[in-house]
Protein backbone atom coordinates (compact mmCIF):
# COMPACT_ATOMS: atom_id res chain seq x y z
CA UNK A 1 0.00 0.00 0.00
CA UNK A 2 2.71 2.22 0.89
CA UNK A 3 4.74 1.94 -2.67
CA UNK A 4 1.39 2.40 -4.09
CA UNK A 5 0.91 5.61 -2.55
CA UNK A 6 4.44 6.56 -2.80
CA UNK A 7 4.37 6.05 -6.43
CA UNK A 8 0.86 8.09 -6.97
CA UNK A 9 1.70 10.83 -5.33
CA UNK A 10 5.66 10.96 -5.92
CA UNK A 11 5.61 12.58 -9.51
CA UNK A 12 2.73 15.57 -8.73
CA UNK A 13 5.06 16.87 -5.96
CA UNK A 14 8.15 16.45 -7.83
CA UNK A 15 6.27 18.64 -11.01
CA UNK A 16 4.60 20.92 -8.19
CA UNK A 17 8.00 21.49 -6.50
CA UNK A 18 9.74 21.99 -10.66
CA UNK A 19 7.07 24.91 -11.30
CA UNK A 20 6.73 26.30 -7.33
CA UNK A 21 10.63 26.73 -7.43
CA UNK A 22 10.77 28.46 -11.02
CA UNK A 23 8.74 31.35 -9.27
CA UNK A 24 10.77 34.44 -8.61
CA UNK A 25 9.00 35.17 -5.38
CA UNK A 26 7.84 32.38 -3.85
CA UNK A 27 3.95 31.97 -2.74
CA UNK A 28 2.85 30.87 0.52
CA UNK A 29 2.94 27.54 1.03
CA UNK A 30 0.26 27.46 3.07
CA UNK A 31 -2.32 28.69 -0.27
CA UNK A 32 0.02 26.26 -2.38
CA UNK A 33 -1.33 23.40 0.19
CA UNK A 34 -5.36 24.34 0.48
CA UNK A 35 -5.24 25.06 -3.45
CA UNK A 36 -3.63 21.14 -4.06
CA UNK A 37 -6.40 19.67 -1.67
CA UNK A 38 -8.98 21.66 -3.25
CA UNK A 39 -8.01 20.06 -6.50
CA UNK A 40 -7.86 16.49 -4.89
CA UNK A 41 -11.63 16.88 -3.52
CA UNK A 42 -12.87 17.74 -6.98
CA UNK A 43 -12.42 14.04 -8.07
CA UNK A 44 -15.40 12.84 -5.99
CA UNK A 45 -17.74 15.17 -7.94
CA UNK A 46 -16.58 15.02 -11.17
CA UNK A 47 -16.71 10.75 -10.65
CA UNK A 48 -20.15 11.00 -9.69
CA UNK A 49 -21.16 13.51 -12.22
CA UNK A 50 -19.34 11.25 -15.00
CA UNK A 51 -20.80 7.97 -13.67
CA UNK A 52 -24.43 9.79 -13.92
CA UNK A 53 -23.74 10.22 -17.33
CA UNK A 54 -22.32 6.88 -17.74
CA UNK A 55 -25.26 5.28 -16.37
CA UNK A 56 -27.70 7.78 -18.91
CA UNK A 57 -25.65 6.11 -21.66
CA UNK A 58 -25.02 9.51 -22.25
CA UNK A 59 -21.07 10.00 -24.19
CA UNK A 60 -21.05 7.07 -25.98
CA UNK A 61 -19.29 8.87 -29.01
CA UNK A 62 -15.43 9.39 -28.19
CA UNK A 63 -15.57 12.84 -29.27
CA UNK A 64 -18.22 13.91 -26.72
CA UNK A 65 -16.97 11.28 -23.68
CA UNK A 66 -13.04 12.51 -24.36
CA UNK A 67 -14.05 16.66 -25.12
CA UNK A 68 -17.38 16.80 -22.75
CA UNK A 69 -18.10 14.75 -19.86
CA UNK A 70 -14.42 13.92 -19.06
CA UNK A 71 -12.23 17.02 -20.29
CA UNK A 72 -14.82 19.78 -20.12
CA UNK A 73 -16.34 18.53 -16.49
CA UNK A 74 -12.59 18.22 -15.24
CA UNK A 75 -11.58 21.49 -16.85
CA UNK A 76 -14.38 23.46 -15.59
CA UNK A 77 -14.54 22.61 -11.81
CA UNK A 78 -10.79 23.39 -11.94
CA UNK A 79 -11.49 26.75 -13.18
CA UNK A 80 -14.02 27.36 -11.14
CA UNK A 81 -11.93 26.64 -8.18
CA UNK A 82 -9.49 29.25 -9.33
CA UNK A 83 -12.38 31.79 -9.71
CA UNK A 84 -13.71 31.33 -6.18
CA UNK A 85 -10.41 30.50 -4.00
CA UNK A 86 -7.42 32.23 -5.72
CA UNK A 87 -8.57 34.94 -8.70
CA UNK A 88 -9.49 37.81 -5.86
CA UNK A 89 -7.00 36.52 -3.46
CA UNK A 90 -4.01 39.43 -2.26
CA UNK A 91 -1.44 36.68 -2.98
CA UNK A 92 -2.20 36.50 -6.22
CA UNK A 93 -0.24 39.56 -7.67
CA UNK A 94 1.83 38.22 -10.14
CA UNK A 95 1.59 36.94 -13.78
CA UNK A 96 3.31 33.50 -12.76
CA UNK A 97 1.18 33.08 -9.75
CA UNK A 98 -1.46 32.32 -11.73
CA UNK A 99 0.49 29.17 -12.98
CA UNK A 100 1.57 28.34 -9.44
CA UNK A 101 -1.97 27.66 -8.46
CA UNK A 102 -3.29 26.21 -11.31
CA UNK A 103 -0.49 23.80 -11.58
CA UNK A 104 -1.15 23.30 -7.83
CA UNK A 105 -5.10 22.35 -8.59
CA UNK A 106 -4.63 20.21 -11.32
CA UNK A 107 -2.01 18.11 -9.76
CA UNK A 108 -4.01 18.02 -5.97
CA UNK A 109 -6.81 16.09 -8.92
CA UNK A 110 -4.25 14.25 -10.76
CA UNK A 111 -2.88 12.81 -7.43
CA UNK A 112 -6.30 11.27 -5.95
CA UNK A 113 -6.91 10.27 -9.94
CA UNK A 114 -3.49 8.37 -9.93
CA UNK A 115 -3.56 7.12 -6.38
CA UNK A 116 -7.37 5.32 -7.25
CA UNK A 117 -5.86 4.41 -10.63
CA UNK A 118 -2.94 2.44 -9.58
CA UNK A 119 -4.73 0.46 -6.51
CA UNK A 120 -7.43 -0.44 -9.15
CA UNK A 121 -5.01 -1.30 -12.01
CA UNK A 122 -1.08 -2.40 -10.03
CA UNK A 123 1.97 -0.75 -9.82
CA UNK A 124 3.10 -1.72 -13.51
CA UNK A 125 0.86 1.44 -14.80
CA UNK A 126 3.05 4.14 -12.41
CA UNK A 127 5.73 4.94 -14.79
CA UNK A 128 3.16 5.49 -17.63
CA UNK A 129 0.83 7.81 -15.36
CA UNK A 130 3.03 10.04 -14.23
CA UNK A 131 4.57 10.56 -17.38
CA UNK A 132 1.33 11.11 -19.34
CA UNK A 133 -1.87 11.80 -17.23
CA UNK A 134 -0.15 13.34 -14.42
CA UNK A 135 2.14 15.65 -16.52
CA UNK A 136 -0.63 16.51 -18.55
CA UNK A 137 -3.06 17.36 -16.30
CA UNK A 138 0.24 19.78 -15.26
CA UNK A 139 0.46 21.54 -18.08
CA UNK A 140 -3.10 22.03 -18.77
CA UNK A 141 -2.88 23.99 -15.18
CA UNK A 142 0.08 25.74 -16.29
CA UNK A 143 -2.16 27.19 -19.80
CA UNK A 144 -5.17 27.68 -17.27
CA UNK A 145 -2.76 29.66 -14.87
CA UNK A 146 -1.16 31.75 -17.80
CA UNK A 147 -4.19 33.36 -19.08
CA UNK A 148 -5.76 33.88 -15.51
CA UNK A 149 -2.31 35.69 -14.93
CA UNK A 150 -2.79 37.84 -17.80
CA UNK A 151 -6.28 38.51 -16.62
CA UNK A 152 -5.16 39.56 -12.99
CA UNK A 153 -2.71 41.79 -14.50
CA UNK A 154 -4.41 43.86 -16.89
CA UNK A 155 -7.60 44.99 -17.38
CA UNK A 156 -7.47 45.08 -20.98
CA UNK A 157 -9.20 41.56 -22.45
CA UNK A 158 -9.58 40.45 -18.87
CA UNK A 159 -12.85 38.23 -19.67
CA UNK A 160 -11.30 37.18 -23.16
CA UNK A 161 -8.41 36.02 -20.97
CA UNK A 162 -10.28 33.99 -17.94
CA UNK A 163 -12.22 32.45 -21.19
CA UNK A 164 -8.95 31.22 -22.52
CA UNK A 165 -8.16 29.64 -19.33
CA UNK A 166 -11.05 27.63 -19.52
CA UNK A 167 -11.55 26.73 -23.13
CA UNK A 168 -7.50 26.05 -24.06
CA UNK A 169 -7.18 23.44 -21.01
CA UNK A 170 -10.37 21.81 -22.53
CA UNK A 171 -9.47 21.78 -26.01
CA UNK A 172 -6.04 20.29 -24.92
CA UNK A 173 -7.34 17.55 -22.17
CA UNK A 174 -10.15 16.40 -24.84
CA UNK A 175 -7.60 16.05 -27.35
CA UNK A 176 -5.24 13.85 -25.40
CA UNK A 177 -8.67 11.93 -24.40
CA UNK A 178 -9.61 11.49 -27.84
CA UNK A 179 -6.08 10.36 -29.01
CA UNK A 180 -5.93 7.66 -26.09
CA UNK A 181 -9.68 6.68 -26.86
CA UNK A 182 -9.95 6.37 -30.67
CA UNK A 183 -6.49 5.55 -32.13
CA UNK A 184 -5.77 2.26 -29.84
CA UNK A 185 -2.93 1.00 -32.45
CA UNK A 186 -1.19 4.02 -32.96
CA UNK A 187 -2.15 6.68 -29.44
CA UNK A 188 1.35 6.23 -28.29
CA UNK A 189 3.21 7.69 -32.10
CA UNK A 190 0.68 10.71 -31.74
CA UNK A 191 0.60 11.03 -27.92
CA UNK A 192 4.18 11.51 -27.54
CA UNK A 193 4.55 14.42 -30.18
CA UNK A 194 1.43 15.89 -28.35
CA UNK A 195 2.90 15.96 -24.59
CA UNK A 196 5.87 17.30 -26.24
CA UNK A 197 4.32 19.83 -27.91
CA UNK A 198 2.54 20.75 -25.05
CA UNK A 199 5.80 20.76 -23.14
CA UNK A 200 7.31 23.42 -25.22
CA UNK A 201 3.85 25.55 -25.05
CA UNK A 202 3.78 25.28 -21.63
CA UNK A 203 7.71 26.09 -20.57
CA UNK A 204 6.78 29.16 -23.11
CA UNK A 205 4.45 30.00 -21.16
CA UNK A 206 6.47 30.33 -18.29
CA UNK A 207 9.53 31.72 -19.49
CA UNK A 208 7.32 34.77 -20.41
CA UNK A 209 5.27 34.94 -17.35
CA UNK A 210 8.55 35.49 -15.47
CA UNK A 211 9.68 37.88 -17.73
CA UNK A 212 6.34 40.06 -16.99
CA UNK A 213 6.73 40.03 -13.28
CA UNK A 214 10.60 41.54 -14.21
CA UNK A 215 9.22 43.89 -16.54
CA UNK A 216 6.52 45.17 -14.07
CA UNK A 217 8.90 45.25 -11.28
CA UNK A 218 11.36 47.40 -13.12
CA UNK A 219 8.90 50.08 -14.50
CA UNK A 220 7.74 50.46 -10.79
CA UNK A 221 11.40 50.95 -9.96
CA UNK A 222 11.84 54.20 -12.16
CA UNK A 223 8.19 55.89 -11.74
CA UNK A 224 8.16 59.52 -10.16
Amino acid sequence: MLAVLTAAIAPALALLAFFYLKDKFTEPLSLIVKTFILGALLVFPIMFIQYGFSAENIGESNVIHSFFISGLTEEFFKWFIFIYVIFHHTEFDAHYDGIVYGVSISLGFATVENILYLFTNGMEYAFARALFPVSSHALFGVMAGYHFGKAKMAVRNRKWNIALALLLPFFLHGTYNYILASISSYWLLLLIPFMIGLWFAALRRVKHANERISINRDAKKIMP
